[in-house]
């Protein structure tokens, strides 16, 4: 089963990770000519359709087809640790990208919009932060690159424990919302709740960004679908049971926080809201335990969120683009044929820039931002694409299907997301000040458009100026893993 770039080149699949719409054939037997993995070639026990690719229609049937150097099912999966993640991994993977800091930070900075050494009773200065922070993603880098089966292990752990913390915090909000707490009146921020609420369309926008940021990676499995067992079934259990408990536990936990602080307090709280709402229930020493909690469920996600990148970064490599030392390097499961240490690299590099060169107190929201603003520009694009694909080839069968009025939605909701940010907020200035209110918007853009740029100079500018043309050819490496790549064929005059 191919990753999520891999599913849309092989156009198995029409489906953002935000919007499920596929055109998959991951569970249906595919005729030999396509050059795809037949019914015998199925590991792990994956469903069969009775769909015959005769019912879809020649024409369409052909369309589907891969083209010479793409990869098939099976050949996407070659390498590493092959479908090893059941449901419950891939429940916790989709419960352990989105419970991370989120839940414990962001409220106060949404809050904000529209209206750790901490434990042993120390002040992080800005170095220390930045030493221990260095100091975890290295440590995650070599986790995965170097024990595989230990790093699913931990990151496992990491999400039940980050279910039981939050299952707490709701149990305590409870507690508090009975009045049988040191907090004088818990029900305060429920009267007149939208008081003072903003009249300003880039203020809900960039709460919003935030928002989809808290619940960023519940599409997290789509990212590693090589290594999933049995993808279609798994995916359809383990994407709603995941997001249904976070889902859940999210809006307990807020009703919570919002019971035990007031609105003055979570706004000027930092990003931390989570230790205000300890030390206002529980005292001081409860507000240090808290800092071990929150710098634990952190771990979890860096750990989380590095072993999906490290797949998505492995399967762009495998696309045979040109990259420094070569893509068969970066596509590789090197040194232990387990894991993809060099996509991990990749994710290492970048990480350690902005853990290094931005401020701190400005870094955090602007990274979610410029994060949200290009998602929305691909969401747009895919339910564009999606009704195309509706529209061109309506009787495709698909083993996921969203409904119409969703689509809609989600359609208004991008193109919303895509204009408001643009749009000048309240207070003049936005959420990083001294950094102009729209800026994430450009540099999001920017960075797209320098992919798109690359992209198009390979396929296409240097090609026509230099009289070649690229010829893709599959090749398997040491560890197993099967690439594309392309060899340059002078055009004849």
């Amino acid at each position: 089963m191919p990753s999520l770039p891999s599913l849309w080149r092989s156009r198995h699949t029409a489906t953002d990770h935000n919007v499920s719409d596929s055109v998959s054939k991951d569970n249906e037997p595919i005729p030999e000519k396509s050059g795809l993995t037949t019914k015998e070639n199925f590991r792990d026990g994956e469903e069969q359709s009775s769909v015959k690719g005769d019912d879809i229609g020649s024409s369409q049937n052909d369309e589907l087809l891969v083209s010479p150097g793409e990869l098939t099912i099976d050949e996407d999966a070659a390498g590493g640790m092959g479908r090893h993640l059941g449901v419950f991994s891939c429940t916790l993977l989709i419960v352990g990208r989105i419970i991370g800091t989120g839940i414990f930070s962001t409220p106060s900075s949404i809050l904000g919009s529209v209206g750790i050494l901490a434990a042993a009773g120390q002040d992080a200065g800005r170095w220390v932060s930045r030493g221990i922070a260095l100091a975890v993603i290295f440590f995650v880098t070599l986790l995965h690159g170097f024990t595989p089966r230990l790093g699913v292990l931990v990151m496992n752990a990491l999400s039940v424990f980050k279910i039981v913390i939050l299952v707490f915090v709701v149990i305590t909000g409870w507690v508090v919302l009975s009045g049988h707490t040191r907090i004088q009146d818990p029900h305060a921020n429920f009267r007149n709740a939208f008081a003072g609420s903003s009249h300003s369309s880039n203020d809900y926008a960039t709460a919003t960004f935030k928002v989809l940021n808290a619940y960023a990676g519940w599409s997290n499995v789509n990212y590693v679908l090589n290594n999933v067992k049995n993808p279609v079934r798994t995916l359809k259990i383990a994407g709603p049971l995941g997001l249904g408990i976070c889902a859940v536990l999210y809006l307990l936990a807020n009703v919570a926080y919002f019971a035990a602080a007031s609105k003055e307090e979570i706004v000027h709280s930092g990003v931390t809201v989570a230790s205000l709402f300890f030390g206002n229930v529980f005292g001081r020493k409860a507000q240090e335990a808290l800092s071990v909690f929150i710098a634990l469920s952190a771990l979890g996600n860096v750990i989380t969120i590095t072993f999906a990148a490290s797949r998505v970064n492995q399967e762009l490599a495998k696309e045979g683009i040109p990259l420094p030392f070569g893509s068969r390097f970066w596509a590789s499961n090197w040194p232990t044929g387990k894991s993809p240490l060099p996509g991990l690299i990749v994710h290492l590099i970048p990480s350690v820039i902005v853990i290094l060169a931005p401020p701190p107190n400005i870094a955090y929201p602007f990274i979610l931002d410029v994060e949200g603003y290009p998602q929305q520009i691909i969401n747009f694009f895919i339910v564009v694409g999606l009704f195309w694909l509706r529209w061109r080839k309506p009787h495709v069968k698909r083993p996921f299907k969203v409904w119409w009025p969703i689509v809609v939605f989600f359609l208004a909701a991008s193109v919303f997301l895509l204009v408001a940010p643009f749009l000048r907020p309240a207070n003049g200035k936005g959420d990083t000040p001294p950094l102009p209110y729209y800026l994430y918007c450009l540099v999001g853009i920017g960075v797209m458009f320098a992919g798109v740029l690359y992209w198009a100079a390979w396929r296409i500018l240097l090609p026509k100026v230099f009289g070649y043309e690229l010829v893709p050819r599959k090749e398997t490496l040491q560890d197993g893993t099967v690439i594309t790549l392309f060899s340059r064929k002078k055009i004849q005059d």
